[in-house]
């Protein structure tokens, strides 16, 4: 086995056991919550106590907590999510398209709030102490600072003194459309506003760490012997400041892939955007133990992952740090 090979190795051992570690933990958070989910669920004063028990026993809730907790282990590996106690269908049936109108959302928010984010780091950091620097410093900071619910409001209420855009859901509810360009129309109409949110809230981040990550590469002794050769300001800047500062954003970027997942759910329910933040937020509503475990679940795997594919990216672009 090679040294690649071993570094890998332990990353996915650490992997597995973070994920172990975030199942377990994932079980027992929920059922620390206050309130009976049958009760809540089921709001009928007509309900008997054979009628709860009755439910209780299926949806395994009359367990003890130790064989819940195998079961669901044993469940969660095979990839069997259970039945939704508020919906009344599979999890899988519910968690999935839930999963894909989030990242109709998320991935281009994320894509677009990189690239602005690094390309106006860098000219914030180029031009360090200027006004421009301080105009788009302040502008990041200002923008990372404001809580999602009221910059959502705030683009609620000029949209309906506009009429511009739509303020809620993912379509007309009830519309039938004539083809598919239609309905795509229809959706790229309701993404604007929780897409503009969305994406000035992660970039404000990105501004501020490419731009401070770059001035501390630019402070280098390599920065001032290219620039004593003559190398041009664009050539220092795009082929030794740029890639030495990735670094940081690396791990910025890695976490915000995985936390993106669910750090949407103000977003999604300011906009009734149907995606798996705004199932979470109606799952701990309802109590709805097995949507809230699998839709955790499915956030923790793509964050350990997520954090996998940083490593393994820090040790391609810094061999100082390779195989440690």
């Amino acid at each position: 086995m090679n040294e690649f090979q071993k570094y890998l190795s332990k990353r996915v051992l650490f992997a597995i056991v973070s994920v172990l570690v975030i199942i377990s933990f994932d079980f027992f958070l929920f059922r620390l919550m206050p309130g009976n989910p049958i009760l809540i669920d089921y709001r009928s004063p007509a309900l008997t106590r054979q009628q709860i028990e009755a439910l209780s026993k299926q949806f395994g809730l009359n367990l003890p907590i130790w064989e819940q907790y195998v079961l669901f282990m044993k469940n969660t590996f095979e990839g069997n999510f259970g039945i939704s106690i508020f919906y009344k269908q599979s999890v899988s049936s519910v968690l999935f398209p839930a999963l894909y109108n989030s990242l109709i959302l998320l991935l281009p928010a994320t894509i677009i709030a990189i690239f602005l984010g690094i390309f106006t780091g860098k000219f914030a950091a180029w031009r360090r102490g200027s006004a421009s620097d301080g105009v788009v410093t302040g502008t990041s900071m200002a923008i990372y600072s404001i809580p999602t619910f009221w910059l959502g409001g705030i683009f609620i209420l000029i949209a309906i003194k506009t009429h511009a855009f739509p303020v809620s859901g993912m379509y007309v509810t009830g519309a039938v459309y004539s083809s598919v360009f239609a309905q795509l129309s229809d959706l790229l109409d309701h993404l604007v506003l929780p897409l503009a949110t969305l994406t000035l809230v992660l970039f404000g981040q990105f501004t501020i760490i490419m731009r401070n990550s770059l001035i501390d590469v630019l402070q280098e002794d390599y920065i001032n012997f290219a620039k004593s050769k003559g190398a041009s300001d664009r050539y220092i800047l795009n082929k030794h400041a740029v890639p030495n500062a990735e670094l940081p954003m690396i791990s910025i970027i890695a976490v915000n892939l995985g936390l993106t997942v669910g750090g949407a759910i103000l977003t999604e329910v300011v906009f009734s955007w149907p995606g798996i933040g705004f199932l979470i937020y109606s799952a701990i509503n309802a109590r709805d133990y097995p949507i809230l475990q699998a839709a955790f679940v499915i956030i923790a795997i793509v964050i350990v992952l997520a954090n996998i594919i940083a490593d393994i990216l820090y040790s391609y672009l810094d061999p100082r740090i390779r195989y440690q």
